[in-house]
């Protein structure tokens, strides 16, 4: 829950956030490249369409899922760091 009250605050508490930002200031990559990563299942994360059945419609993803994917690899991360010794 800390991590989605940081990211509210860095968002101005807006429940979705463009793929553009969340690619840029989370994953170091492209809009397309993010995309392409997401579509591949590569990046676990659910995207949100703001229009049905179009192609160019903005996109973008749920605060809660981006807080609930970094809360994850963090998990991951600990159980790696507390198998290494």
């Amino acid at each position: 829950m800390k991590t989605a009250i940081m990211m509210m605050a860095m968002y101005n508490a807006q429940a979705i956030i463009d793929s553009e930002t969340v690619a840029r200031d989370w994953f170091k990559l492209s809009v397309g490249k993010f995309h392409e990563k997401i579509r591949s299942g590569e990046i676990r994360l659910p995207q949100v369409l703001m229009e049905e059945e179009s192609q160019k419609c903005a996109k973008g993803v749920h605060l809660m899922d981006l807080a609930e994917y970094v809360d994850t690899r963090r998990a991951t991360a600990e159980k790696e760091l507390k198998q290494m010794g």
